[in-house]
């Protein structure tokens, strides 16, 4: 009987992150929307297709070298050590955390739209899912987290609290983008004679449909981050759901309701509260993903228009400023005094949000800047004019329209 209930939770524990990872899987496909609905009609395709190639390198690189690197674990093994006595929950963990890593390269692929090319990003991700992303994947998650995770807890009190991922994954990602994004520079035409030219968007339902598949897909990237039935909470699934509608609901009233910035609020609420999910208030959630919100909508508007960034769909306010702010906030909203569990250091946080984007700064530099000595990184005036569509892949979104 023993035996038999053992197997049974092993069985659950294995189907429970398969459908988390399937999930956070689908995620892909609201990446894929949301930079198709904002890009412009020359620039659907290669959208599509660097978001999938991205994700299939990024399965190989973070299978054969990412995920030894975080977990110690390698797969070149025949496969009945592979599955062991757990049912082959290692395999399924790796797919479940593969979901991660693979949003590095697709969260950077909307901030370097239609002007960069194809493969050097194609490389560049590899890098970034197969090594950079694992390395600090392994330090706060992984293999070696004892050694900075000790430092933070005999220092400040707490380790570095992320429980799905506001800084390890979103911080991570965003940060990376913005070197990639001030080395390609503005796309033709967004900027003339220093004053910003605003670049339409092509389709706002496409848009809204990649943010719904996103926002339906986190429940499985935060409550599936348990890992295990056991582990489950249902903190987690409300923190997420009220922090996205608080997303949802600063950025109407701040953005005046524009709704780009509406349907990019659900989605800022969602990565406020990934880190301190399973530890906030509900009502704090709710004000962490409100206020992480705001960060975008106002962080956008200084990114473009004060900086003059051409961040396409804004990952590094979105991802980047915003992971900073949910790990942050986890210090806050997360202990007692706001109705949190305890158990999590401000200073703790504070630290390991900032470590983050040092690591990401320097990181995205190095590899950005290496690529685009060695290979060049920006399509030529021509190839960007014609649309990133028939310079590299030949077709546009819409062939039949081609056809007399």
């Amino acid at each position: 009987m023993e035996a038999s209930i053992a197997t049974l939770q092993r069985g659950g524990d294995v189907l429970f992150l398969l459908l988390g990872a399937v999930m956070v899987f689908a995620m892909h496909a609201g990446f894929a929307f949301l930079e198709v609905g904002t890009v412009r009609e020359k620039s659907q395709v290669n959208a599509f297709v660097k978001i999938l190639s991205d994700w299939s390198v990024s399965t190989v690189v973070y299978f054969l070298i990412g995920y030894p690197i975080s977990y110690g674990v390698h797969f070149l093994l025949p496969a009945s050590e592979l599955m062991g006595g757990n049912q082959g929950y290692e395999l399924v963990r790796f797919f479940f955390l593969l979901c991660f890593a693979a949003c590095i390269p697709a969260i950077i692929s909307g901030g370097i739209a239609e002007r960069a090319k194809f493969w050097p990003q194609v490389v560049a991700g590899a890098i970034f899912a197969g090594i950079s992303y694992p390395i600090f994947e392994s330090l706060i998650w992984g293999q070696n987290s004892a050694g900075l995770q000790g430092f933070f807890e005999s220092t400040f009190g707490a380790p570095f609290h992320d429980f799905a991922g506001s800084v390890v994954v979103h911080s991570i990602g965003g940060w990376l983008a913005l070197p990639a994004v001030l080395i390609l520079g503005p796309r033709l035409g967004r900027f003339v004679r220093g004053r910003s030219q605003a670049i339409p968007i092509s389709n706002i339902p496409f848009l809204a449909l990649g943010s719904w598949i996103l926002a339906v897909g986190w429940f499985g990237f935060n409550v599936m981050s348990a890992q295990s039935l056991e582990g489950i909470s249902g903190l987690v699934a409300v923190n997420s759901l009220l922090a996205m509608v608080g997303g949802v609901l600063f950025a109407l009233v701040a953005s005046r309701n524009d709704p780009g910035f509406v349907h990019n609020g659900a989605l800022a609420g969602l990565i406020a509260i990934c880190a301190g999910s399973d530890l906030v208030h509900p009502i704090g959630a709710f004000f962490v993903g409100g206020l992480g919100s705001l960060i975008f909508v106002y962080g956008f508007q200084v990114e473009q228009e004060k900086l003059k960034i051409d961040d396409v769909l804004g990952v590094w306010p979105l991802h980047g400023v915003v992971g900073t702010w949910g790990g942050i906030a986890a210090g806050i909203f997360g202990t007692t005094a706001f109705g949190g569990m305890g158990g999590v250091s401000f200073m703790s946080q504070l630290a390991g949000s900032l470590l983050a984007v040092v690591y990401a700064l320097v990181t995205g530099f190095a590899v950005y800047k290496a690529i685009d000595t060695v290979s060049g990184f920006r399509l030529d005036e021509e190839q960007e004019f014609a649309g990133s569509d028939l310079s590299v892949h030949k077709i546009n979104a819409y062939p039949e329209e081609n056809v007399k």
